[in-house]
């Protein structure tokens, strides 16, 4: 899995734009009581450096609702993971297998390699509102 994962402790928001949206995003799959679970707004790739607009919140319950505002209107794709480690980053295996939960917006990566264009949805003005569910690329130990 190419996708890397950005932690962001806020929105990186330095100045509201003319036009803009808020984002809802419901991340279901939680294992609740383990670690923070992490949401990143990614534009043009599902890499690292694409991925800046970020939010964390503990793993309270097996759903979380994060809120993204103030978003240009644009074409975005949403990753999400639950750090069971404590560590930042989502945990891989020697092969480069995700080894805690995560998910992408539409589905992606369920069946193979994720990729923008799969995750990709487009936020209109004034927003919208998604689900990512987070799965286990392998079973928990």
């Amino acid at each position: 899995m190419a996708a890397a994962f950005v932690v962001l402790a806020a929105p990186a928001f330095v100045a509201a734009p003319a036009f803009a949206a808020d984002l809802s995003v419901e991340v279901d799959g939680v294992e609740p009581g383990a670690g923070r679970v992490f949401v990143a707004l990614c534009t043009g790739s599902l890499a690292e450096e694409s991925c800046r607009i970020g939010q964390s919140g503990p793993a309270a319950a097996q759903s979380l609702r994060f809120g993204f505002t103030e978003v240009p209107p644009g074409t975005y794709a949403v990753a999400a993971f639950q750090d069971l480690d404590g560590d930042g980053r989502l945990g891989r295996t020697g092969l480069g297998l995700p080894t805690e939960p995560y998910g992408f917006s539409n589905g992606a990566g369920r069946r193979g390699r994720p990729d923008f264009a799969a995750a990709a949805f487009r936020l209109p003005e004034p927003g919208t509102a998604l689900r990512v569910r987070l799965t286990r690329a392998l079973p928990a130990r």
